[in-house]
């Protein structure tokens, strides 16, 4: 797990004022708030921005109610999931005795997706919208290989038309030959990022050949 040691957290003996300093401090919206190693909750500043008495211990409040957390043996992918869905900034690590060991933040899981997705490697991006009957990534897979092309990553999502859009990241920058491909094949192509070969370098290449049949 992709664990921030540097994050502080907050005991029940501590006063709403000196949270929301520590808060501002440290760039965050939410703190963990830990007794012994135990962890308790995950305190939010709009809660303590809501409090009529935050020169009062956490204690005193009722901050116990939110406890979201992840367990250190899960995938990462699970973590950035739970930080999406509640709209967090951090998620506190727990072991299997509930035992406080960090907080995974937001950044940190986006900088992980980046490195490790295929997304920061060179190639082109292709987007198909597909009915979900229609959808095998096996197929999809097959045209790719068949064009000598390795998918990198690949994502799925369902558009306002009930439609997926699969969007592929692949190993090539020049994407016209698979994207001509996927078409023989049906496919529709709904966007494309990447170099694509236009009327001008058709017309050298063919030059090149002519000239090379005239040697």
């Amino acid at each position: 797990m992709l664990l921030s040691h540097d994050i502080p957290v907050l005991k029940p003996s501590d006063t709403g004022n000196y949270a929301l300093e520590l808060m501002d401090e440290h760039y965050l919206k939410e703190l963990p708030m830990v007794l012994e190693d135990d962890y308790l909750a995950l305190i939010n500043e709009n809660d303590l921005l809501d409090w009529i008495t935050p020169e009062s211990p956490l204690s005193d409040g009722d901050f116990l109610n939110f406890k979201p957390i992840i367990a250190v043996s899960n995938h990462p992918f699970d973590a950035l999931n739970a930080i999406h869905e509640m709209n967090l900034g951090i998620l506190p690590v727990i072991d299997t005795e509930n035992k406080y060991l960090g907080s995974i933040t937001r950044t940190t899981l986006i900088n992980y997706l980046a490195e490790n997705s295929g997304l920061n490697a060179p190639g082109g991006i292709i987007v198909l919208e597909v009915p979900p009957r229609n959808y095998t990534l096996y197929d999809i897979s097959r045209i790719c290989e068949n064009e000598d092309v390795i998918i990198t990553n690949t994502s799925l999502r369902t558009n306002s038309e009930g439609l997926l859009e699969v969007t592929l990241k692949i190993n090539r920058t020049i994407v016209d030959p698979i994207v001509a491909s996927l078409e023989r094949h049906k496919y529709i192509v709904k966007e494309v990022y990447g170099s694509r070969r236009n009327d001008d370098d058709l017309t050298d290449n063919y030059n090149l050949l002519m000239n090379y049949l005239d040697m």
